[in-house]
């Protein structure tokens, strides 16, 4: 699972979630600090309003929290769901020595990244990816 820090990261560089069953989130609050929760119809549940989204919390598995709001929570995308993010620009991952190397092609040309985790690989090369589009657009 990618560190916190990267997923504040990415949400402040653009990334955007349409919250779905099996999408991992937290609640960056100090009471809340090290539970990392998991979206699933029977125990939290997306609910759909014109007004937002809220995440629901069903049954007595997480305590007293009925619900929070979609902007509270901070998505913590996992490696399948960044790699997916990189589409076409992702040319591979490989193991070495630190841990894992991703490599990327495409604007900026080609690039590596490397973190201990294979997560945090993927998105250190996601938030380069979202920096460099968001320079270019400016």
């Amino acid at each position: 699972m990618i560190s916190q820090h990267l997923a504040a990261a990415l949400r402040d560089a653009g990334l955007r979630w349409d919250p779905a069953a099996g999408d991992r989130f937290v609640i960056p609050k100090p009471e809340l600090e090290g539970e990392v929760f998991t979206l699933s119809e029977m125990t939290i549940e997306a609910r759909h309003y014109p007004t937002g989204t809220i995440l629901g919390f069903n049954g007595t598995t997480e305590w007293a929290l009925d619900s929070v709001a979609q902007d509270e929570a901070l998505w913590m995308p996992r490696e399948d769901q960044l790699r997916t993010l990189l589409g076409g620009t992702f040319v591979a991952l490989h193991r070495v020595p630190e841990g894992f190397t991703v490599t990327t092609d495409g604007p900026g040309g080609r690039r590596e990244f490397t973190e201990a985790a294979a997560p945090d690989a993927y998105a250190q090369a996601l938030l380069a990816l979202m920096l460099l589009a968001t320079a270019d657009a400016g």
